[in-house]
């Protein structure tokens, strides 16, 4: 009597469930490991110049490599904490001076049309007065202690969280750049394996769309929080390295660079800057313009020309599920599935259709005899 289940049968559905378990008890590593694995390949072709430099030794190269990456990630970081840090330190010590001596409202509320004196009038009235500020804090805070300290530990929890991600992805790059080409070659034989005939062309595409989302979204956005924070300290705007943060975080998003200069514009315009603020609006939209029309689309094209749907989609999607590191693993994936889908099509497109299928020729005797018959 044959066997009710054959042998490949069971270990396929073994290894289904193997793999599934897998994704349940490891689902929590799922964003370090996706982040490592687009730093390291936006990072590839500079890591393969390690390799040489080093003889080979892959070891070596990934701690350098990884040194890299943590210099990158960290010099960034702790400028911008310093210089927020700073001018949070000012914002607290005029709250604390405001809340001493009182503050008159500022000018650029006064001059905001249609509310602006009816809003006036509400700061003199609870703000401006000695020890308002501290009279508010302490109403508020009473009535909602208890938000406020689950607020707190809400935060907390979130810094620890991803303080963690880093660290795992960090381990986790360290491998990828160590046994990277090892892991291609094991890739590529079970993508041979499953895709035999489009594999070579996805293994080419997969790679070089990742380093080119990631390495054109972090430089253009990069370079618009860089210029458009000088806009704002020649503007004389306050705050100009946290606006220029912001913004560049903006950047990362379709339509957040425009919305945070013309927000700013909007400020200087309202706080009696007019020439200031139409200035920065026009700076701001030949420079986004210059960046839209000639460099994004030769860093972010690469071999996926990605719409604005897709991309905004990808960010909502990236940022709502993985947090901060979906801003660049929404779009890649994105971009992944478009240039998949592009070389599907294309390679459906190339292939000819088998003689059976296509639609047989009529015969022509019929039409003549037909002809012959009118012309009689």
């Amino acid at each position: 009597m044959p066997p009710v289940l054959q042998a490949p049968l069971i270990v396929r559905v073994l290894l289904l469930l193997i793999f599934a378990a897998g994704v349940y008890f490891f689902g929590g590593f799922l964003v370090p490991v996706l982040a490592a694995l687009i730093i390291g390949f936006a990072s590839w072709p500079l890591y393969r110049r390690v390799v040489q430099t080093c003889n080979g030794n892959t070891t070596q190269a990934a701690t350098i490599a990884l040194l890299v990456v943590i210099c990158a990630l960290i010099a960034p970081l702790s400028i911008a904490l310093h210089y927020a840090l700073d001018e949070a330190s000012g914002f607290v010590r005029w709250v604390l001076e405001a809340n001493r001596m009182g503050a008159p409202p500022p000018q650029w509320i006064e001059a905001l049309p249609m509310i602006g004196e009816r809003l006036a009038g509400y700061w003199r009235q609870h703000l401006s007065q000695p020890n308002a500020l501290g009279h508010w804090v302490q109403l508020l805070s009473g009535e909602h202690l208890g938000d406020i300290y689950r607020t707190a530990l809400a935060a907390t929890r979130d810094l620890f969280h991803l303080a963690l991600t880093l660290l795992f992805m960090l381990i986790t790059l360290f491998f990828v750049y160590k046994d990277g080409a090892r892991i291609a070659a094991q890739l590529d034989i079970a993508g041979e394996r499953i895709l035999p005939l489009r594999w070579q062309r996805f293994s080419r595409v997969v790679p070089t769309t990742v380093s080119a989302t990631v390495t054109g979204m972090g430089l253009i956005a990069i370079g618009e929080g860089v210029v458009l924070g000088i806009a704002y300290a020649i503007a004389g705007v306050p705050s100009p390295v946290l606006l220029g943060v912001v913004t560049g975080f903006m950047a990362l998003i379709p339509g957040g660079a425009p919305l945070s200069f013309t927000l700013v514009s909007l400020y200087l315009v309202g706080s009696g800057s007019l020439a200031a603020g139409v200035g920065l609006f026009i700076w701001g939209t030949v420079e986004l313009f210059i960046v839209d029309k000639t460099l994004r689309p030769r860093l972010v094209g690469g071999p996926v020309k990605l719409p604005f749907l897709p991309t905004f989609f990808g960010l909502v999607g990236g940022v709502q599920t993985m947090g901060l590191v979906g801003l660049f693993v929404g779009p890649v994936l994105m971009a992944l599935l478009v240039a998949v889908w592009r070389e599907w099509l294309l390679g459906v497109q190339s292939t000819p259709l088998p003689l059976a299928n296509l639609p047989a020729q009529a015969d022509p005797v019929p039409n003549q005899q037909m002809r012959g018959n009118i012309d009689r």
